[in-house]
């Protein structure tokens, strides 16, 4: 009985080490032990005792080896440090996933070079394992290699998985293509209020998609009767309803106008992919894209997202409300040049080197260096725009640096129905933020921050600012539950750390 317990742990672990593509020997220097001992784990042959099987789950990050029931993974931060030296942005998360979504059009392998490592990944890998796509980290897990089946497996899909991640309403675009019918769960990932799925379903309509949702699935049907007449025009310009539309159009065999698409960072990404596939898109980065479409595609593709804006952001942010200097490296500078405009205009201390090309060879990059800056609260309210306006997901970290200017920021978050609320547990740590409405809030500053203790908001963004806040408090602050984080940011804890951060991560066992 006991052999068989070691077993099915030794099984485990090796199926989560696997799942993050490290070796024998990558665990085995985390754990600082040898490759035989974690070869000897794995293969039931050793003895292992709770600690190390929850040094193990600390190590591969992974649920499935801790102790019981596993509990949710904290952050213990001590604050007041002043960061420095240089740190590189990593790929897109929202470009990532887009590709993920992307790779359901080819029939063919595709290859994403440095995928972010992130829970929003993760999930989709599980839900398109679950349907029977094979993929594997390669190359010392930083590039993801996907292989399709001829036939997808829908009625096996991981629900579960589908249902923690909002990216799951990307896939309606390329599953129009391959089946008459299927059924997606309900989407989900942040909690920033009611998000209606119908602009997605205004575009596919008109390739045939009608959707009935019951009992927590959407139902699809697709008529193949149907196609594009004419132009589409998005009812909402946004970056996964036009992602959607792209995705239709790629293997509609003609020409798809949409109008009023997004240009955003993570579109662009897909575009230039798409053209990998042998897709042609004309108005790549403005508002009205001409796809012309191919029935099938069957090519091997290897593919390089580029940097994310929205982290290059939060490193700003973090450098700006810890008064440090701190290089940031490979910022796709044309999504942030609003935002650097409006932090000049505060009087944000900074330079740039000359533009250089992302690995994508489209997306220019530059590398930033932050210095501490003495901010006045600008003229005007912050508020977002479609791109090239600020970005909506960049919004939140102005309310951290709102909080060390000198004076009132009116801070309008008009997208979202719960984000600006979030925003007002910064007063949890010395804030002093006033909620208007559920849309805008207003910032005073400067603020003398304090350490604390809370949980996490339940909304990505949100929680990275709270977690800056308590890098400038001094005293040591906990935020519990940080899923939320692990969903849009790779290791954060450990690069904050490697400039001088002081972060814990730690689980209540």
């Amino acid at each position: 009985m006991e052999d068989d317990y070691l077993a099915r742990i030794g099984k485990l672990i090796r199926d989560a080490r696997q799942h993050r593509g490290w070796t024998q020997s990558q665990l085995a220097d985390a754990l600082a032990t040898s490759q035989s001992a974690v070869n000897r784990i794995e293969r039931g042959n050793q003895n292992i005792s709770l600690e190390m099987i929850a040094r193990i789950g600390e190590a591969l990050d992974s649920e499935i080896v801790s102790l019981g029931y596993a509990g949710p993974m904290h952050l213990r931060v001590v604050g007041g440090r002043r960061l420095s030296g240089s740190i590189d942005v990593k790929t897109s998360k929202n470009a990532c996933v887009a590709l993920l979504c992307g790779s359901l059009l080819n029939k063919g392998r595709t290859v994403l070079r440095r995928v972010a490592r992130i829970e929003e990944v993760f999930r989709l890998l599980e839900v398109l394992g679950s349907i029977g796509v094979r993929t594997r980290w390669i190359n010392d897990g930083v590039d993801l290699e996907i292989v399709p089946p001829a036939e997808l497996d829908m009625a096996s899909i991981d629900a579960e998985a589908a249902r923690r991640t909002r990216s799951i309403i990307m896939f309606l675009g390329p599953l129009l293509h391959r089946m008459d019918s299927f059924r997606l769960p309900y989407a989900g990932g942040c909690d920033l209020g009611t998000r209606t799925i119908e602009p997605h379903m205004i575009a596919l309509r008109r390739f045939g998609l009608d959707i009935a949702a019951t009992e927590g699935l959407y139902h699809a049907q697709v008529d193949r009767s149907v196609a594009p007449d004419r132009p589409i025009v998005l009812t909402e310009r946004g970056d996964t309803v036009t992602e959607n539309a792209l995705l239709a159009a790629a293997r509609h065999d003609g020409t798809t106008v949409i109008r009023n698409a997004s240009s955003n960072y993570m579109v662009q990404d897909l575009c230039f992919f798409l053209e990998a596939l042998g897709v042609r898109v004309d108005g790549i980065g403005t508002t009205t894209l001409t796809v012309h479409g191919v029935p099938s595609i069957d090519v091997d593709v290897d593919y390089s997202p580029s940097e994310d804006p929205v982290e290059a952001m939060s490193l700003i942010a973090a450098a700006v409300v810890t008064e440090s200097q701190l290089t940031i490296r490979r910022v796709p500078i044309e999504f942030l040049e609003i935002e650097l405009a409006v932090l000049e205009e505060m009087g944000l201390d900074h330079d740039r080197t000359t533009e250089y090309a992302a690995d994508n060879g489209r997306t220019r990059l530059v590398d930033l260096t932050v210095r501490p800056s003495k901010l006045e609260a600008p003229i005007d309210k912050i508020h977002p725009m479609p791109f090239p306006g600020l970005n909506i997901d960049n919004v939140p970290f102005f309310a951290a640096i709102a909080a060390v200017a000198q004076g009132q920021t009116l801070i309008h978050d008009w997208v979202y129905d719960n984000r600006a609320i979030y925003l007002t547990d910064l007063n949890r740590l010395g804030g002093r933020l006033q909620l208007l409405d559920p849309h805008r809030v207003l910032v005073e500053g400067p603020t003398r921050w304090r350490a604390a203790e809370m949980m996490c908001p339940p909304a990505l963004r949100p929680a990275v600012v709270v977690l800056l806040a308590m890098m400038a408090a001094e005293g040591t602050s906990v935020l519990r539950n940080v899923y939320v984080i692990n969903r849009g940011y790779e290791d954060l804890a450990e690069r904050l750390n490697s400039v001088g951060a002081q972060i814990e991560i730690f689980r209540d066992i």
